[in-house]
């Protein structure tokens, strides 16, 4: 089993095809955090988010990928390489400001070529996987009079008017897409995974900016719809979460979590208990502790004299002391001392939380990278 941004699932193989994945978003929503670091590069269960997606585009067939990055392009680039610790070969794309997803198509035309691609949002995670939904597409081109020119990933929501949401005809192939409506034709909201063939490189390029000065790619898919071309769908199996905020974040590394296989492979200690699906990275010392999982402890983490609950990711190089974690995401370097209990929290890089003698409440905490605070 395989979890990514593409999900879960096995391989196929995909023939003539590329892979282009969306990191060039600012990450607004999650700062003082993204003041320092890529969204995309923010963990869940201690993997960044974008190597998810590439681990499943390469379980998928796809092992040339583009990655448009905008100003935190080198941190991506550090921590991505040339792409051969996933098995592919990646190209950046260098996308100067952000002007919508169909200018993203629009300046990926040198590396996209006249391939069939799969593009995705770089901090979406999905349960699914991308082998079926290639595969699915693959079918649907043996299927009409007409070969199928995109496919889009559909899944049900509530509140529809928040999305782009897709109009399905008789034969199931979409007949319209509108951004937002306030009378929405359907409750099938847009999932940000897409796959093209080449005429989305006519589509792009006929359309214009939408009131927000963005080249929409609900637009593109939609003059491709409405100019005659094939647009088919697959309806999403199992979750799906935008990890571009807090809360959502939170939930995604409490889903994933939930797949975790108990592996312990630091030290723990005869006064400590490791209870559940718990990952004790090496290095790591478990010292007069509880762990109860699911949960993550990085490598070289030292855990004393704390109680570490459900649903926590603990990055490496951490040292937590007489403290009480639950339902959280904990960058590498952290040092959390002599603090009451934390939960619903998401600490960056470096950060230094301590409390005073008198302080006995819960905390719900979001700090910034280098962060140093007292709960008083």
């Amino acid at each position: 089993m395989s979890i990514a941004a593409g999900g879960i699932g096995g391989s196929y193989t995909v023939q003539r095809m590329k892979g282009l994945i969306l990191s060039g978003g600012a990450g607004t929503r999650l700062r003082p955090l993204t003041h320092t670091r890529a969204k995309q590069l923010v963990p869940i269960a201690n993997k960044p988010v974008l190597f998810y997606g590439i681990e499943d585009m390469v379980a998928a067939g796809i092992t040339d990928i583009a990655i448009v990055v905008g100003d935190t392009h080198q941190e991506i680039e550090d921590a991505v390489g040339d792409g051969s610790r996933f098995g592919a070969d990646v190209t950046y794309i260098r996308q100067e400001a952000p002007l919508g997803l169909a200018h993203c198509v629009l300046i990926a035309r040198d590396f996209l070529a006249d391939d069939r691609f799969v593009m995705y949002l770089g901090d979406n995670m999905l349960e699914q996987g991308l082998a079926e939904f290639v595969e699915q597409f693959e079918q649907e081109g043996e299927r009409g009079a007409s070969p199928c020119q995109a496919q889009i990933l559909l899944t049900p929501v509530d509140n529809p008017s928040s999305f782009g949401v897709a109009e399905l005809g008789p034969d199931g192939d979409v007949v319209n897409l509108v951004e937002k409506p306030a009378d929405p034709p359907s409750n099938l909201a847009l999932v940000g995974v897409y796959i093209f063939d080449p005429s989305i490189h006519e589509a792009v390029a006929a359309i214009e900016p939408s009131a927000r000065g963005e080249l929409e790619i609900t637009d593109a898919i939609d003059w491709l719809i409405q100019n005659g071309r094939r647009v088919s769908h697959q309806l999403l199996d199992g979750w799906w979460i935008d990890t571009g905020k807090k809360d959502p974040l939170l939930e995604c590394n409490r889903l994933v979590l939930d797949t975790v296989v108990r592996q312990v492979d630091g030290a723990v200690d005869d006064a400590s208990k490791v209870e559940g699906r718990v990952v004790v990275s090496e290095g790591a010392k478990i010292v007069n502790s509880t762990v109860r999982g699911p949960a993550v402890i990085g490598a070289n983490t030292r855990v004393e004299n704390t109680f570490i609950g459900p649903y926590t990711s603990i990055g490496d190089e951490c040292v937590i002391t007489d403290a009480e974690l639950d339902h959280s995401v904990v960058l590498e370097g952290c040092r959390i001392d002599g603090t009451s209990r934390i939960t619903d929290s998401l600490i960056g890089q470096h950060v230094h939380v301590t409390r005073s003698p008198e302080r006995r409440q819960a905390s719900r905490l979001m700090l910034g990278d280098h962060s140093h605070l007292e709960l008083g």
